[in-house]
This record gives C-alpha cells, structure tokens and sequence, in this order.
C-alpha cells in the first residue's frame, strides 16, 4: 500500500503489547500524513467531530490525516457509523486498534471499508530482541542470568510493553547489582496476571480448547486449559457447568457414569470451595478425558426433535393408551397392548410410534465403551421385532 502511494483505513486486531500504536505511527509518518490519536475510552462524540473538522481543514491545506482511534471497540455502534462518511470520502485514513474480534464488535458497514491485520502475541525471539534493545539504551546490560532472562520474557507473556516496563525497572538497579535468579527476579517484580477476559474472545478461546482437548481424549491438554481459565479469574461453577454437558453431549452413554461423576464433583465444588473443591473438578476433568466417547444420545435426541417438529400433534396408538373409564374401554383404548414382563423375553415388539407414521431409528448406539452391550442388546431386539411383526 505504502509503496503504491494508497494506504486503505486498517483495523489492527492484536492483544496488548504488540505495537498497534507504533505501527499506526510508523504508517503515518512513511505515507506523509498528520497522525491524530484519540482514545475511545476517553473520547466522546464532540471530540469525533473536532477530529473530523481538523482534517477537512488540513485537507484543504493539502495534507492527510490518519486518525488512529485506540479500542475502537469501544465506541457504540452509532459512533462507528460516524466514520463512515469521512472514510469513505477520504477525509481521514483511518486505523483503529483493537483486542477484540472485530467480527464481534464493529459495525459490518465499517469493516467492510477496511483491511483487518491480525498481530499476534510477541514470541520469544521477539521478546529477546526488546529486551537487547532496551540494554542499548540503557547503556548497560540487565542484571539477569540466562535462565531469569528466559523467565523474564515468560512472565511478559508476549506483551512487548509490559517486557519493556519491566526491564526499565531492572535498569534502574544500581550498577555492578549482582545478576539475578528466577527466584531473585520473582521477589523483585509481580507476577503478570494471566490474559482472561470472562466476558470476551479469551473467555470463549479456552472454553473451546477445554472442550476440544476433552473430545480429543487429551487429558494433560485438558487439565492445562482448566487451569488456565481459573488462573485467569474464570468462576469454577461456569467450568463444572460445561463439564456436565460435555459429561451428556460427548461421553454419553459410553460411560455412563460421566454424568453423576460431574453432578458430584459440582456438589464436591459447591461444599468445598476454592481452591480444595477445584480437585474435584481436575479429577472429572481427567475422567471426561480418559472416558470412551459418543455422541449418539445427542445424535439422537436433535433428531428426535426434529421429527416432533415435522409430525405435529399425531395420536399414540391406542393399544398403548390407558383407558380409565368404560367410555375409553368401548373406544378401544388399551385394546390389544401386550404386558412386555409377561412376554417371551420380557420384550413384546409392539409398535409404540403413532400409527401411519413410519418408525424411525433416532439412537444408534457406537461400539465404545459401555455403549457397545447396548448396541448388541438393541440389535437382538430388532431381530425379535421383526419376527414377531412390531416393525
């Protein structure tokens, strides 16, 4: 875009620390444009027009303007409407920096006028080169043997800002300090708290990579992502919720001892607390891991609905209504249902859908785990429905 003298507006779509602001800046200074910066934290509608009148005028003094626009996520919908017209007319160049999915949060008349770039985390060959840069400028290197150098950069967490304020803090020890330990260094600075946003991407990213680990039958990757959410803040009730459904969803009847196993360790959570009732919450967390997987039940009761949806209000069969009065009797209620305890096989065969509608196979059991004795059961059964005339 530089090079062909038309940079588009951009919506930079990072997480912290990556250098959405620098970039905006670099891009504004090659292209020739005044770089005009506002905060939609702390920037309403009048500074949006005060912006959007400066740059009329500096475009008819000649000069662009890229108007860098900080969580731009933050501005309401009709504010985002607001650029529209000075986007679209070439008022300003615009770059906004977001957190946040712009799918999500940005009006789709307004993406459709911009190129999203996604940044992602600083990884540590990155990090390693701030941190050389910041000893350049410093004048002297940082007082860190190689393994708190390397803890140093996993405690940034890929965020180049937060690095750089840790290593103006290390700079400014006095000089000759004796180089320091991982445990040295952990004294002297905080601990970054983990990126978790409950309400946001992050929240959702590692709910899917809790879940996906478990149908995956990767117990470790499981139990990484479940501490990752609590480390993060998540609230343990959310986490033995989801663990339930995937316990009904994705184990099933494979095991079905998923499911009280998750009820119990819920109630385990519920009486204990943080952080003793969180073990049971990993123990069920390996179980769901380890355990043979099916989905049939789901499978099953989604088609299920489906054929409800589509057959309306059909009547059972009569020989499996109950006929409480004599009234019911004569109409025939009841009329030719066989007790199944008193059958050869305690199983009778008889039809159970409505008549005139044809029966359906809804749950089809896998061959894993506990499943696979119900699925020889229900295929013996199908066998003697078929012989004795109930298909």
């Amino acid at each position: 875009m530089l090079a062909r003298g038309s940079l588009a507006s951009l919506i930079l779509w990072g997480p912290p620390g990556v250098g959405k602001t620098t970039i905006a800046r670099l891009l504004a200074e090659r292209a020739g444009l005044d770089f005009v910066s506002l905060s939609a934290v702390f920037s309403g509608v009048a500074d949006l027009k005060r912006a959007f009148d400066e740059a009329r005028a500096r475009r008819r003094a000649g000069r662009g303007t890229l108007l860098f626009v900080d969580e731009i996520h933050r501005f309401n919908r009709a504010q985002q409407d607001g650029f529209l017209p000075v986007v679209e007319d070439g008022t300003v160049t615009l770059v906004g920096a977001t957190t946040e999915n712009p799918s999500f949060v940005l009006n789709g008349a307004l993406l459709s006028r911009c190129q999203v770039l996604v940044l992602r985390r600083l990884d540590d060959a990155a990090l390693e080169k701030l941190l050389t840069r910041a000893e350049e400028e410093g004048g002297h290197p940082l007082p860190l043997d190689e393994a708190a150098r390397a803890t140093l950069r996993a405690m940034a967490d890929g965020d180049g800002r937060y690095l750089l304020n840790l290593a103006e803090q290390l700079l400014a020890l006095p000089e000759g300090t004796q180089p320091l330990t991982p445990e040295g260094l952990a004294e002297l600075l905080s601990r970054r708290a983990a990126l978790y946003d409950k309400d946001r991407e992050e929240h959702y990213n590692l709910i899917s990579a809790l879940h996906k680990s478990l149908r995956g039958s990767d117990p470790d990757a499981a139990l990484y992502w479940f501490a990752r959410m609590l480390q993060g803040g998540e609230d343990p009730r959310y986490i033995a919720r989801r663990l339930t459904r995937f316990a009904a969803e994705d184990v099933g009847m494979a095991d079905p001892r998923a499911l009280p196993l998750a009820i119990a360790a819920w109630e385990t959570y519920e009486r204990l607390g943080s952080p003793e009732g969180e073990l049971a919450l990993a123990q069920l967390v390996v179980h769901l891991g380890t355990a043979p997987k099916s989905n049939a039940v789901y499978a099953a009761w989604g088609a299920a609905r489906r054929a409800a949806k589509e057959t309306g209000s059909l009547m059972p069969p009569m020989h499996i209504l109950n006929a409480p009065t004599k009234l019911m009797q004569e109409l025939g209620y009841g009329s030719g249902y066989e007790y199944d305890h008193e059958a050869e096989d305690a199983f009778s065969g008889q039809n159970y859908f409505p008549d005139g509608m044809r029966r359906q196979s809804f749950y089809r059991p896998t061959g894993r785990g506990a499943e696979a004795a119900v699925q020889e059961r229900m295929a013996e059964w199908a066998k003697l429905r078929a012989r004795k005339g109930g298909a």
